[in-house]
């Protein structure tokens, strides 16, 4: 068996699969652990590592074995499966077993910091110790395992074969195994500092995304406050009622604060409460068309992204005019992208002035390229009916993102 394992390093030296050799090592000890088992006692471990680290090395060996099997056969002295195999496997478990301590040497001595240089040295020296201990332990189990052979061949005789024939070989083992632990090493940093990266990009957007609502619900207390305020003096009774209303408005905004992305629905309810308060302003003058798709009713949208778009088409479309209003609010979806419109029958859009966006729309625009980037849309466009449409395209999702 001695002889074959040999033989096997003496065909890798002559240049035959070493690239192999060194991917598969790599192979075997990369450690594929799930990321919520990192955080396990490594005893907890051992059940699914230790067969997979058996099976690495023994695909290894029985790879080298095959090699010599055929070999040896093109070169006219066959030997049998038996024999390649055999010797090849003891070869190998020898450096798998010899591979746990010097995996725990290049995590504890790694190849960087400001002291790189005394730490190769340390691993040179180390590659030199691996290489002759592998070789006791290999001529060792070849002599007890074949007495007979051991006695044609003095132990002293059998030493110095394997140390002409292997020893370089195995320093080429031990830096294999090094260079895996320490690229393995690189993996693992390289994905955690991706998963900080999006991690604090997630918390950087979740902060500017309650930013850009904070910043809505003044607007939206102010403007509402100021229409009550113009109704003290001529209508007590509707001012009162208006902030009865306000409050349970103010009260469903603050229950839904945290939340980022709401359903279609929801939205819509929080709308019908805001118009329901904007029509006891306004009376009879302001009416409300909808084309809802009931599909659409499940879209996870952006907390309080119409009221502020109604909210403008009734102040600049509908407010300053004495005649009546009318606001239509679409919803549909296509092609999976949801497509909300918000439509009014004002003046419409100046053509000899630049449109000039307030806080709304701004505001709706900037959470929703937080929310989707480029796959968003939200412009103004003339209506159908003269006034101003406000059209927003945005993935349909079912389920929130933030």
């Amino acid at each position: 068996m001695l002889g074959a394992g040999f033989a096997t390093k003496r065909a890798c030296a002559e240049g035959q699969n070493d690239s192999k050799v060194a991917l598969t090592l790599t192979a075997a000890m990369t450690e594929t652990v799930p990321k919520d088992r990192t955080t396990s006692p490594w005893w907890a471990r051992l059940w699914w590592q230790a067969p997979l680290y058996a099976a690495a090395w023994t695909a290894v060996g029985l790879a080298f074995g095959a090699q010599y099997y055929l070999k040896s056969s093109n070169l006219g002295e066959p030997v049998s499966w038996r024999i390649a195999s055999e010797g090849a496997l003891a070869d190998w478990y020898v450096y798998a077993l010899l591979s746990l301590p010097t995996y725990w040497l290049a995590r504890r001595f790694p190849l960087t910091g400001r002291h790189w240089r005394l730490q190769v040295a340390f691993h040179a020296t180390a590659s030199g110790v691996f290489s002759l201990l592998w070789i006791l332990i290999r001529v060792g189990l070849a002599h007890w395992s074949d007495p007979l052979r051991g006695a044609e061949k003095p132990l002293g005789e059998l030493l110095r074969f394997a140390l002409v024939a292997t020893f370089f070989f195995n320093l080429l083992v031990y830096w294999v195994v090094v260079t895996s632990v320490h690229a393995l090493a690189y993996y693992r940093s390289l994905r955690e500092r991706e998963r900080s990266l999006l991690e604090l990009e997630h918390r950087l957007t979740t902060a500017r995304l309650h930013a850009l609502q904070m910043e809505l619900n003044p607007h939206f207390l102010f403007n509402a406050l100021n229409g009550i305020s113009a109704l003290m003096y001529r209508d007590v009774d509707t001012a009162d009622a208006m902030l009865m209303k306000l409050a349970a408005l103010l009260r469903y905004a603050l229950d839904h604060s945290r939340r980022q992305q709401v359903p279609l629905r929801d939205e819509l309810e929080f709308l019908d409460r805001y118009l329901a308060l904007e029509q006891m302003r306004f009376g009879d003058r302001l009416s409300i068309e909808r084309e809802i798709d009931p599909e659409s009713l499940d879209a996870m949208v952006p907390n309080l992204l119409l009221q502020p778009l109604v909210e403008n088409a009734i102040k600049h479309g509908f407010e300053p005019h004495a005649s009546p209003g009318t606001i239509h609010v679409r919803a549909k979806v296509n092609g999976g992208v949801l497509r909300l419109e918000i439509e009014d029958n004002g003046r419409g859009l100046s053509t000899d002035k630049p449109i000039k966006e307030g806080i709304g729309t701004s505001n709706s625009r900037a959470r929703l390229a937080q929310l989707y980037g480029p796959r968003a849309a939200l412009r103004l466009e003339r209506g159908l009916s003269g006034g101003v449409q406000a059209i927003l395209e945005f993935p349909f999702e079912r389920k929130s993102r933030v």
